[in-house]
């Protein structure tokens, strides 16, 4: 199981996230964001790239898609919070969506 993050650590970690767009949620527990491209295909091609990491590092966000739009939930269920596997997949969700 992964460790949750913690003290100087989780603000770390977390400072440069917030600072991105993403946005702390129920009592510290998860981290959102919302990604907005130019079209569909523009998405679905990032949740594409997204989905070929999650299945690497087997850690899996919860995110719904309509049209342009992609919501996204990241939290560790198994840890009961944010752990370095939902750091992971939100930098490289935001390096995703510049490139």
């Amino acid at each position: 199981m992964t460790e949750l993050l913690t003290g100087e650590t989780r603000a770390a970690v977390l400072d440069p996230l917030l600072a991105d767009g993403w946005i702390e949620t129920e009592a510290g527990t998860a981290l959102t964001k919302t990604f907005t491209f130019h079209n569909f295909s523009e998405a679905f091609s990032w949740m594409t790239r997204v989905a070929l990491l999650a299945e690497k590092i087997d850690h899996h966000p919860e995110w719904t898609n309509v049209y342009k739009r992609v919501e996204v939930r990241l939290s560790t269920h198994s840890a009961g919070g944010l752990t370095a596997l939902d750091v992971e997949m939100a930098t490289a969700m935001d390096a995703f969506a510049t490139h």
